[in-house]
C-alpha cells in the first residue's frame, strides 16, 4: 500500500498525457512554449482569476509575490506558526521577518483571532496558509487587512481551487499562490506552481520578475528578478491533469467523507476527524487525525501495512534556523497539533477495499 499511488492517474490520462509531451518534443520549444500560455488561461478558467502566473515551484510563487510588492527588510509578515517551512523561508530570503501566530485549534489554519494583536509599524502583509486542502478564514483576514492598510497573500499550495462562498482558493485575497509538486491535489510530473491575481499592473510584474525582472527586451532589466519560470512540459501535463480535477476532487471528498463516517465513534478514545467550516470546503491534500498517542497510532498501522505521514512534527517557530529571525506569539495550539496530528493516505484513485483496509486498521488500534 502507497500513502498516495499516481500510477492509476496517469493510466487514466496517459492518451492525452503522451500525446501533448509528445508535441513538446517535437517542437521544440520547451521554455514559454505556447503550452505555457493554454496552461495560464486553463488555470484562471478553473480559479476564476483575471491572471495566472505559472512559475517554478510554489516556494518560488511566494517569493516572487512578496517581491512584487517590494516586501523586505524592516517588514514583518505575520503568519500561522504551523506550516510547512517553505511559508517562513521565503520571508526570511526577501528580508523580512515573520510574525507566527497560533492556529485555530479545529482546522489548524490560522487563528483570525490573534492576528490584530500581532500587527505593529512594521507589518507589511498577512500571509495565511490554507492547510490540508481548506481556505482560512479569508474574508475576515481580508477585513482586518483593509483596515490597516494590509496585503493579503494566501499561501494556497495545499489548497488549489478549493470551494470559499462564492469563490476559489488561489483567488480570495490580493494574491494567491500554490504548488503543483506531483503529491498536491494538482500535481505536475515535477516541481511547478502558479500565482493568481486580479490586478494588471501586479500581474505584469510578476511576469517580469519571473523572467529576472525583464524589462522592454530580453536585456533590459527593470527591476531585480530571478528564474522563475515553468516549462512547457510541466505545463502540458497540467492542462492534461485539470480536465480530470474536477472528478477527483468529488473522489477526494468521497474518501474523506468515508473517513470521517468510520472515524467518528472513535471520539471517545480521544481521536479527532477533521474539521470542515460550514462555507468552504476542501480539497483534501491530507486527511489529517488528531490522535492521544501518535507514536503507538502509527506503529500499530504499520504492523499492518497501512503508511502513515505526519504533516508537521515541529512548528516553524521551533525550526532552528529560525530562532533568531522571527517573532513568535503564544502558539500553544500549533505546538499541541505538531505533536499529535498524523495523516492517513488520501488520492482520488484509491479503491474501496483499499479504504476499508485502512479503516480497519485504524479501528483496530483502538479495539
Amino acid at each position: 500500500m502507497q500513502f498516495i499511488d499516481l500510477k492509476p492517474q496517469y493510466k487514466a490520462l496517459k492518451t492525452e498525457i503522451d500525446e501533448r509531451i509528445q508535441r513538446v518534443l517535437e517542437h521544440g520549444q520547451f521554455i514559454l512554449g505556447p503550452e505555457v500560455r493554454e496552461c495560464e488561461e486553463n488555470l484562471k478558467k478553473f480559479i476564476g482569476s483575471k491572471h495566472a502566473i505559472t512559475c517554478s515551484n510554489g516556494t518560488i510563487a511566494l517569493q516572487m509575490a512578496l517581491m512584487a510588492y517590494g516586501i523586505g527588510p524592516g517588514d514583518e509578515v505575520i503568519t500561522t506558526a504551523f506550516s510547512f517551512i517553505a511559508t517562513a523561508e521565503v520571508l526570511v530570503l526577501v528580508g523580512a521577518t515573520p510574525v507566527f501566530v497560533d492556529v485555530n485549534p479545529e482546522t489548524y489554519n490560522i487563528d483570525v483571532k490573534q492576528i490584530e494583536s500581532a500587527i505593529t509599524a512594521k507589518t507589511k502583509a498577512i500571509m495565511p496558509v490554507s492547510l490540508y486542502g481548506q481556505p482560512a478564514d479569508m474574508d475576515e483576514i481580508n477585513a482586518i487587512a483593509k483596515r490597516r492598510g494590509l496585503i493579503v497573500i494566501e499561501d494556497a499550495a495545499q489548497s488549489f481551487g478549493a470551494p470559499y462562498k462564492n469563490h476559489r482558493s488561489c483567488n480570495l485575497s490580493d494574491i494567491g499562490c500554490t504548488s503543483f509538486f506531483p503529491a498536491k491535489p494538482l500535481g505536475c510530473f515535477g516541481d511547478g506552481g502558479a500565482i493568481f491575481t486580479n490586478d494588471d499592473a501586479l500581474a505584469e510584474k510578476l511576469v517580469s520578475i519571473r523572467m529576472h525582472g525583464m524589462g522592454s527586451h530580453r536585456y533590459q532589466h527593470s527591476r531585480v528578478g530571478l528564474n522563475g519560470r515553468l516549462d512547457s512540459l510541466q505545463c502540458s501535463v497540467l492542462s492534461a491533469k485539470l480536465s480530470r480535477y474536477p472528478w477527483e476532487l468529488e473522489r477526494r471528498n468521497t474518501i474523506a467523507a468515508k473517513y470521517t463516517q468510520a472515524f467518528t465513534e472513535l471520539s471517545s478514545y480521544g481521536v479527532r476527524t477533521p474539521t470542515i467550516a460550514a462555507d468552504r470546503g476542501s480539497v483534501w491534500a491530507q486527511y489529517t487525525l488528531w490522535v492521544p498517542d501518535r507514536a503507538k497510532f502509527q506503529s500499530k498501522l504499520q504492523e499492518k501495512g497501512v503508511p502513515t505521514a505526519v504533516h508537521y512534527p515541529m512548528t516553524m517557530a521551533d525550526q532552528p534556523a529560525y530562532q533568531n529571525v522571527s517573532r513568535a506569539h503564544d502558539i500553544r495550539h500549533a505546538r499541541a497539533a505538531a505533536e499529535h496530528v498524523v495523516s492517513l493516505p488520501m488520492y482520488p484513485d484509491m479503491t474501496p477495499d483499499v479504504q476499508s483496509q485502512i479503516i480497519e486498521a485504524v479501528r483496530a488500534v483502538f479495539s
